[in-house]
């Protein structure tokens, strides 16, 4: 592989630093010593300092409130499993999820850079963030360095369509006292709340623990159960209360909560898609456009046969460009937009 090859040599040494969430320090490292070697001024935010992460934080010249943000995640799921290219795909952990859409997005950007289709300074910036994959505490604590942006490009995989947002969830643990399988039968065929754009809400339960035999009633059991909403946060939190109250003796703990996020998809060029899996869109506050689009399939992204193809990868910092300079034209809409046109639909 030529080292010359901006993006292929990217994903290879992103992929091939193990950065399972809490240990993404080395990557963070890689990124710095690159961009700064390719004239970026770069901050590493401290997030936590046993063990040490660091968000990335990348600009040009002595500009760090930019008009435009690419922004993506640097851990992963556990386990690591090392960079292969064979049978015509690159495979590794973070392949596509989501060390594809940072290298990407770091080669799009120096593109447009060196093709003066943006400013030097001002136009464009990079943010790459540690603990996506669990509680989205890098995303959180960017909102600390104090910056704005006009319009956010999330980098996640969405098979290089542009996704017009993503459900909400609702995180909790059941524990019962004697029967719990009533309440989890009322939770299940609860009617959550619909979405016409992005579908029906859906429950899972995940992990259920209890019992002793099949011949006795357990004196406690436990279960960690998610919805992916739809519509309606506030309602569905309300129905889920509402189902386990039915129910003596069993206590419903709310541990993760966040709404439907709608996202924009006002670009011409590209299909769309609507997503179930949770990201780090909601963590980041203001007012900013919100692009949601990267490499690579969701189907693949946390599994042990994560893959993607160089074609993908190759036509995502095409798809980035795109979304970069249609947000600096000031071309598209927004969300209060494209509630409008659901409204209307």
């Amino acid at each position: 592989m030529d080292d010359n090859d901006t993006l292929l040599y990217l994903h290879r040494s992103l992929v091939s630093i193990s950065s399972v969430t809490t240990r993404e320090h080395a990557a963070a490292e890689f990124l710095q010593t690159y961009l700064t070697s390719k004239g970026w001024v770069v901050e590493l935010q401290p997030v936590s300092s046993m063990p040490i992460r660091e968000n990335v934080l990348a600009y040009r010249g002595s500009k760090r409130n930019t008009r435009v943000l690419l922004t993506s995640h640097i851990d992963t799921v556990p386990p690591f499993i090392d960079y292969s290219v064979h049978d015509g795909y690159i495979w590794g952990r973070g392949s596509v999820d989501a060390k594809a859409s940072v290298a990407a997005q770091i080669t799009a950007a120096q593109d447009l850079l060196s093709s003066n289709d943006v400013e030097s300074e001002g136009d464009i910036s990079l943010l790459f963030v540690v603990g996506e994959e669990t509680d989205g505490i890098g995303m959180t604590m960017a909102n600390d360095l104090g910056l704005s942006w006009e319009t956010v490009i999330f980098g996640e995989p969405t098979e290089l369509k542009l996704a017009v947002g993503h459900k909400g969830l609702v995180l909790a643990d059941l524990h019962a006292r004697g029967k719990a399988m009533e309440a989890l039968y009322n939770l299940q065929n609860s009617d959550y709340a619909y979405s016409d754009l992005l579908g029906n809400s859906t429950f899972n339960a995940g992990w259920l623990e209890g019992g002793v035999a099949a011949n006795v009633i357990p004196a406690s059991s436990t279960a960690e159960i998610a919805v992916r909403v739809a519509e309606d946060l506030d309602g569905v939190v309300s129905q889920m209360q509402k189902a386990v109250l039915a129910v003596p003796h069993v206590d419903l703990n709310i541990t993760l909560k966040y709404p439907p996020v709608l996202c924009d998809y006002d670009v011409a060029g590209f299909d769309t898609v609507a997503v179930a899996y949770g990201t780090d869109i909601p963590h980041l506050n203001g007012s900013h456009k919100r692009y949601f689009y990267g490499p690579g399939s969701i189907l693949f992204a946390h599994a042990d046969n994560e893959r993607i193809s160089e074609e993908e990868l190759r036509d995502s910092v095409d798809g980035y460009k795109k979304l970069a300079v249609a947000a600096l034209s000031g071309t598209g809409g927004s969300v209060s937009a494209v509630k409008e046109l659901v409204r209307q639909e």
